[in-house]
């Protein structure tokens, strides 16, 4: 229900209540609040808050022209109510209202303007021309109960070491688990920081969660791995999204942050006679950033192996790309167990086309061999037994 106080309001996206909601949550420490505009320049000059990383300004510089109106009115102290989703979601005592350079603001997060890529479009549309800064209470703000829960884990096993993945598992494949397990073996408790993004053109959260837990549970030491749900807003986007990953990782407790080698941040630069990545330029955040070799299917080998110890060539090697696999599902394939376990196939396909089959039961009973016994069938069960005769090689 919207706010009935008479207070001038501003419209925000729940992007930007998300953002709002980890720095009230301690998640983003150093950071603590609203930049104004000589906190904002200070960072772009050193790239730090109180000597320790930030890789870009935090601000509220909502799009829309009646936002812009009424925030060109705006006077210090004066407070006013941020509205998401048609309801109440802070309330905000104004420090300072200045205009900012939104093609320079895109460039700081995703270190370049260009409009044919995806996430400079998108933030572009929802960027306003003037930031706000101030102080904010978020209402009915409930505690995050993540910390707690990773600590929790952690006294249980005693563990000396967590560590943190970020991953979409849009869906969950054979690369995935092949660097969870890596990561486990190298760490007592593991943090699967499980990635909600905004746009519609992923597999639902849920379904996600589903077949991330379904792995945990029958092939992993499920004392020892959590899931985090973590709303993937605009700033975990663009080249600083490591940088702003393990400040995130290390504000839940964690002391090691794993990435993979093909991550899209992970830049090389050169630069006083050496190469340098993104992570040489995290100072004072208090974890340590493991790269995990990026796994391939060979077809030499005839499994999973690290592009850094096979020593076949590029074109004996299968890479795992989500978008590519999720295509498949999206298209009613069933994709190669090579690519993805069989179950979670099955589980994600049964979810995404309920009720596909005309006549389920009559498919079952006249594609496979039964044990002569009537019993009901699920979708699920038919595309697990659909993938075993794919596996039958004796006629191919």
């Amino acid at each position: 229900m919207t706010s009935q106080r008479k207070n001038k309001t501003i419209f925000i996206d729940r992007e930007a209540a998300s953002a709002l909601e980890l720095v009230k949550d301690k998640l983003l420490y150093p950071l603590t609040g609203l930049m104004n505009q000589k906190e904002s320049e200070e960072v772009l000059q050193t790239g730090l808050i109180n000597n320790r990383t930030f890789p870009f300004p935090f601000i509220l510089a909502p799009a829309g022209k009646k936002n812009e109106t009424i925030l060109q009115t705006l006077t210090q102290g004066e407070e006013i109510t941020l509205i998401c989703e048609n309801e109440e979601f802070a309330t905000l005592i104004v420090d300072e209202v200045f205009k900012i350079d939104t093609k320079a603001r895109v460039k700081h997060l995703y270190g370049t303007d260009d409009l044919a890529h995806p996430g400079v479009e998108a933030t572009l549309k929802r960027l306003g021309s003037y930031a706000v800064s101030g102080e904010y209470t978020i209402v009915n703000k409930q505690p995050n109960q993540n910390v707690k829960l990773i600590q929790d884990a952690k006294n249980i096993i005693n563990a000396k070491h967590t560590t943190a993945i970020f991953m979409a598992a849009n869906p969950l494949h054979r690369g995935h688990e092949r660097l969870i397990r890596q990561t486990l073996d190298r760490t007592d408790l593991l943090v699967i920081f499980l990635l909600k993004p905004y746009e519609n053109k992923n597999l639902s959260y849920d379904l996600r969660k589903e077949a991330l837990e379904f792995f945990i549970q029958n092939y992993l030491p499920k004392n020892r791995v959590i899931i985090v749900p973590l709303e993937n807003s605009y700033i975990f986007a663009g080249f600083n999204e490591i940088i702003i990953d393990a400040i995130v990782a290390k504000n839940h407790g964690c002391d090691r942050l794993t990435i993979g080698q093909n991550h899209a941040g992970l830049g090389m630069f050169y630069d006083c006679n050496s190469n340098k990545s993104i992570i040489d330029r995290v100072t004072n955040v208090d974890i340590e950033i493991e790269i995990a070799s990026e796994y391939v299917y060979c077809d030499k080998c005839t499994t999973l192996v690290s592009k850094d110890t096979c020593p076949h060539g590029q074109h004996h090697h299968m890479s795992y790309h989500s978008d590519s696999i999720l295509e498949l599902l999206e298209m009613g394939i069933v994709p190669p167990a090579v690519l993805m376990r069989r179950e979670i196939s099955a589980h994600i396909l049964a979810k995404l086309f309920p009720n596909r089959f005309k006549n389920l039961e009559k498919l079952y009973y006249d594609l496979f061999p039964t044990e002569g016994l009537l019993k009901e069938h699920t979708s699920k069960d038919f595309y697990l037994k659909l993938m075993q005769l794919y596996q039958t090689t004796s006629l191919t």
